[in-house]
């Protein structure tokens, strides 16, 4: 473990000599390409992994993917192995060749807990490793939602119009800047749309009967960057395990998009190639398109990729 961290130390010098080289960023440079995607209409596709391994960082990296959710939920929760694989996706050449430190692809993580739990301090150590947002799973009540939120921001300047909901997350911005590439990370580091500069993504996962009965409040909280559809525990609470065709199922996933499109919240589930043009075609425009353990990309992950960018005319 002690070589892995002194591994990760390592390249974090070696990114700041490669970005002391190019355009570190400032005011102009978006740092969240998919912000930078949502931002202009367009919808952005990922994959999940629970895969930390360095080949697949690097793998990951360098796809034609807009987002990645690492996942600490069913994997283990290691604040190292974290800190090493969102190092490993830094690419030193694209930085040198694009001139700034924008990342393609955007690394969020989806956390153990689920809304009704003790979450500040998992988010405060997630994004003090420099991920780019949170994935919160199986949230369930407006409530939920916004300590969520809360989480993820620090407490506000005095005169700040988007003061709420207000922040709680401690500041010790350090390996985040490092890794982001800027001066001004604490400034940056706020929840997007809600701060138009903001550079995370709070992500809210919708997983249970529960969750879609309070969709209405949910989808209006503040500082939601996107809500994501969970259609494989939300069938299980409907009690037709891996249905998600059945009709209160489906019934369901349209309600949360309906909500969803009513706040301007974009709305994302599960694809694959078979089905993803046709959510697109709803309205669909957070999806992942595969979960993938081993380094890269499937076939099968990369076939639906390709078939979302066609529908997406990306």
């Amino acid at each position: 473990m002690r070589s892995m961290t002194c591994l990760a130390r390592l390249w974090c010098v070696a990114i700041a000599a490669t970005l002391a080289g190019a355009a570190v960023a400032d005011d102009h440079v978006r740092l969240n390409r998919t912000v930078e995607t949502l931002e202009s209409g367009k919808p952005v596709f990922g994959i999940f992994t629970g895969n930390f391994s360095l080949a697949n960082a690097r793998g990951l990296a360098r796809s034609e993917l807009d987002f990645l959710f690492i996942d600490m939920e069913h994997t283990a929760f290691d604040m190292e192995t974290l800190q090493t694989f969102l190092v490993g996706m830094t690419d030193k050449a694209r930085i040198l060749e694009k001139g700034s430190a924008q990342m393609d692809v955007t690394p969020l993580v989806r956390i153990p807990p689920s809304g009704g739990e003790n979450i500040q301090w998992v988010v405060k150590q997630v994004l003090d490793m420099g991920a780019f947002g949170i994935v919160f799973p199986y949230v369930e009540t407006r409530a939920q939602a916004e300590r969520s939120v809360r989480a993820m921001r620090y407490p506000q300047v005095r005169g700040d119009a988007a003061i709420e909901p207000t922040g709680l997350r401690g500041a010790s911005p350090g390996i985040a800047a490092w890794l982001w590439g800027t001066g001004d990370y604490m400034q940056r580091a706020d929840v997007w749309p809600l701060d138009p500069r903001g550079e995370l993504l709070a992500v809210i996962q919708i997983e249970s009967r529960t969750g879609v009965e309070n969709i209405e409040e949910i989808a209006a909280v503040p500082g939601i960057g996107a809500i994501f559809i969970g259609p494989s525990d939300l069938s299980i609470s409907y009690g037709v395990p891996g249905q998600r065709e059945h009709p209160e199922v489906a019934a369901a996933m349209k309600r949360v998009l309906a909500a969803c499109k009513a706040n301007g919240v974009p709305c994302g589930l599960t694809t694959n190639e078979g089905n993803v043009a046709d959510y697109l075609e709803e309205g669909y425009s957070f999806v992942t398109v595969g979960y993938w353990n081993d380094a890269g990309i499937s076939t099968g992950a990369g076939n639906a990729l390709a078939t979302a960018r066609e529908a997406a005319g990306r």
